[in-house]
């Protein structure tokens, strides 16, 4: 084979960028040749074992080539045998394919042949079907009598039988259904409201549970007997489960219901404690009937004890959140839920009775009334009471208000009191508020309570703004009244009566400190009522003070026996009150009477001309002492406080012989009392009429400078009240320019 013969059977590899693999393996190869030469050659000695190199690379040469051409002819001999192959593949495809043709021939025929035999099918079906059809067709003649003798069944209450022949029809109408392959009858269109008329007689009967078991308890147990029987009977696969037990329970639970809570037996507002006392009675009485009577005609695990004390219960409880929707109640209405919800439905006549048992679970109960149906109880009573409490407090103090005008004396008790029954009805009216709150809860009692102590301050308040309107009326001439002391004296003994009582407001869980407001109030309207008392005795003493001091009274006691007379008549009614009280106010006008009596010595109207006028005056201060002493001691006073040293100190002033001394004198009335002020003082040393300017400034230098003290324990102001003269001007026409 020459070489051009060789070259065109060798294959021709692709060159260029169609076989860059080509290209790179050809410059790796270049570049190991390159590497390898330059290896060789680099050395000379090298060049001797050149000629061994070239041989060596031959051979490799000659073995590549011919392992690539041994690789070559597998290949070749590879690629016929699946050429081969290839060929009887297609052979056996194109045989199955005409196996297919031949199959699909076939079901065509197949598919027109079934076709022609849809009329037969036909007639084979509608032949089954009248073949069923003669075979039920006496049974099927008897159903409309079966269905009308069915619904007299049940319209005769007679359940059991009614429901037998119900499920007779119900069984023949599902094999009807299956004979004739799904095909529904008319004959059996009614038995479907049959079923209904079922239900709801069952429902009926059930809901009169209560009733038939006193009356026909055979009626109840029917009624029960046919949900039972219905709940373990398997339905047909195309109706449903019916779920008479259910719709038995629902409708107990719901006639109960209807019994004693229906929308049309709510209380009207007012009549709230008579269906509260009815319920009292009716339902401890159904609970008894549920347990004596209907229990026996249910199965046990409809525990009726349970569901009758829990149906009777939440019943209730949806009645009085209605009730409470409504308009809102009065306060014996709000009082009276409250008492009997939180006391009597929970006690012992009721829920908490020991008759019920375990079964009734009662533990479980909500309560009838939530935490805000309370709150809002309680608001709303004490709201209506606090406004009745008001009227009631306001209608006795305008009764005693229109006793004060009357042309006699205040009432007395047997002991000769000044009596009125008004604080005990003000603290009565709030003393029984309080109990009554206390039988519902303590939280309402504390309410209560806070509320009668703010209406007693606020009758206090009225009370002392009446008595002020009382005295303006009386002196300005207005309304006279013909025994006006006596009436305020009447008042003080009505303060003292609340005093001595307002424990009664008091009760286990006060805090202390809580009637402290309304002591104060009693306190003050004490002291206001004193205070108008001693402003009458002032009134009527003004006229004799104005006579005093005088050389009248230097020469005869005519004038204090005249004011001793008219305080002795004026205090003579303060015998009609009772201690402490009395004490009190006697030592009142005794230093009223003792204010009067400096106030005169101050006026400046007698000025003593000589020694023996002056030992005139402190004689008379010490008589006039003495008197008062014996007045008021004669009028009940325990002990005086004021008229004996005041006096002796005001005659020392007056009885010290030597003017140079007055500085110890001064300082020893203000050592007694220390509200003496230098008026009060420089007004006394007028009195003497031998009062040097050198002496009256020494005399005041050591009042100032005189070392203070403070009052004797007890002792109140004296020298403070007495208004002292306002001091002359100095001028030169005085006589008192230097």
């Amino acid at each position: 084979m020459d070489s051009s013969i060789k070259d065109k059977m060798q294959p021709t590899l692709p060159s260029g960028p169609e076989w860059p693999e080509q290209d790179r393996a050809e410059q790796l190869a270049r570049g190991a040749a390159l590497k390898w030469a330059s290896g060789i050659f680099y050395r000379p000695e090298q060049l001797a074992r050149l000629g061994q190199y070239r041989s060596r690379e031959v051979q490799r040469t000659c073995f590549l080539e011919a392992r690539l051409k041994s690789v070559v002819q597998s290949y070749l001999e590879g690629v016929q045998t699946g050429v081969w192959q290839l060929s009887q593949a297609l052979g056996a495809v194109q045989g199955v394919h005409e196996a297919l043709s031949q199959a699909h021939g076939l079901i065509q025929g197949l598919a027109q042949a079934s076709k022609s035999l849809e009329a037969l099918r036909e007639q084979v079906t509608q032949h089954k079907q009248l073949q069923a059809l003669s075979q039920l067709l006496p049974r099927l003649q008897a159903v409309p009598a079966s269905v009308t003798h069915t619904k007299m069944l049940i319209d005769a209450q007679q359940l059991l039988e009614a429901y037998v022949s119900l499920r007779e029809l119900e069984q023949l109408q599902e094999e009807a259904w299956v004979s004739l392959g799904g095909l529904e009858l008319p004959v059996f269109q009614g038995l479907g409201l049959l079923a209904e008329a079922m239900g709801h007689a069952v429902e009926e009967a059930a809901g009169a549970a209560g009733q038939l078991a006193r009356t026909d308890p055979a009626l109840l147990v029917a009624a029960i007997r046919v949900a039972e029987m219905e709940a373990r009977r398997t339905p047909p696969q195309r109706r449903g489960p019916r779920d008479w037990q259910r719709r038995c329970l629902q409708a107990l639970q719901a006639g109960l219901e209807q019994v004693h809570f229906g929308t049309t037996v709510l209380p009207k507002p007012g009549a709230l404690a008579e269906w509260l006392k009815a319920l009292q009675v009716a339902l401890p009485a159904e609970l008894a009937t549920a347990e004596a009577l209907v229990a026996p005609c249910c199965p046990p695990y409809y525990n009726v004890i349970r569901l009758w004390s829990h149906t009777l219960h939440n019943g209730l409880r949806r009645s009085l959140q209605q009730l409470l929707k409504g308009p809102e109640l009065g306060a014996t209405d709000a009082f009276t839920l409250l008492h009997w919800a939180l006391h009597v439905y929970p006690g012992k006549e009721m829920m908490g009775s020991l008759e019920l048992g375990p079964e009734a679970d009662v533990s479980q109960l909500e309560p009838l009334l939530t935490s805000e149906n309370i709150e809002k109880l309680e608001a709303t009573f004490v709201v209506k009471v606090q406004a009745s409490v008001a009227q009631w407090l306001q209608k006795a103090l305008d009764g005693e208000v229109g006793e004060w005008s009357r042309e006699q004396e205040p009432n007395t008790d047997p002991s000769g009191f000044y009596h009125s029954p008004m604080p005990a009805i003000v603290l009565q009216i709030l003393a029984e508020n309080i109990h009554l709150a206390g039988m519902v809860s303590e939280s309402l009692q504390h309410r209560v309570h806070g509320m009668a102590l703010s209406e007693l301050g606020t009758f206090l308040k009225s009370f002392s703004d009446a008595l002020i309107q009382f005295s303006q009326d009386h002196l300005s001439g207005e309304a006279l009244a013909a025994h006006y002391v006596s009436y305020l004296l009447a008042a003080l003994n009505h303060q003292s009566e609340l005093s001595a009582s307002l424990s009664i407001l008091h009760f286990d869980g006060v805090a202390p400190g809580v009637l402290a407001p309304v002591e104060a109030g009693l306190d003050e309207l004490q002291r206001r009522i004193c205070r108008l008392v001693l402003e009458a005795l002032q009134v009527e003493l003004q006229p004799l003070f104005t006579a005093l001091p005088s050389r009248q009274w230097l020469s005869s006691s005519e004038l204090l026996d005249r004011v001793c007379e008219q305080t002795s008549n004026f205090c003579r009614d303060f015998r009609r009150i009772r201690n402490p009280e009395v004490q009190v106010l006697l030592a009142e006008a005794e230093r009223t009477v003792v204010v009067q009596y400096l106030h005169a010595l101050m006026q400046g109207r007698l000025v003593c001309r000589s020694a023996d006028e002056r030992a005139q005056a402190a004689q008379c201060l010490q008589h006039d002492a003495a008197q008062f002493k014996e007045l008021f001691l004669s009028l009940g006073l325990e002990e005086t406080a004021h008229c004996t040293p005041v006096l002796l100190a005001v005659r020392e002033l007056l009885n010290l012989c030597d003017p140079t001394l007055l500085g110890l004198e001064v300082a020893g009335l203000q050592q007694q009392f220390p509200d003496v002020s230098e008026d009060h003082v420089s007004a006394l040393l007028d009195l003497r009429g031998d009062v040097s300017r050198e002496q009256r400034q020494a005399a005041l230098s050591s009042l100032e400078t005189g070392p203070s003290s403070s009052p004797r324990t007890g002792r109140r102001a004296l020298f403070s009240l007495v208004p002292a003269p306002t001091p002359a001007l100095s001028t030169c026409l005085s006589g008192l320019c230097t």
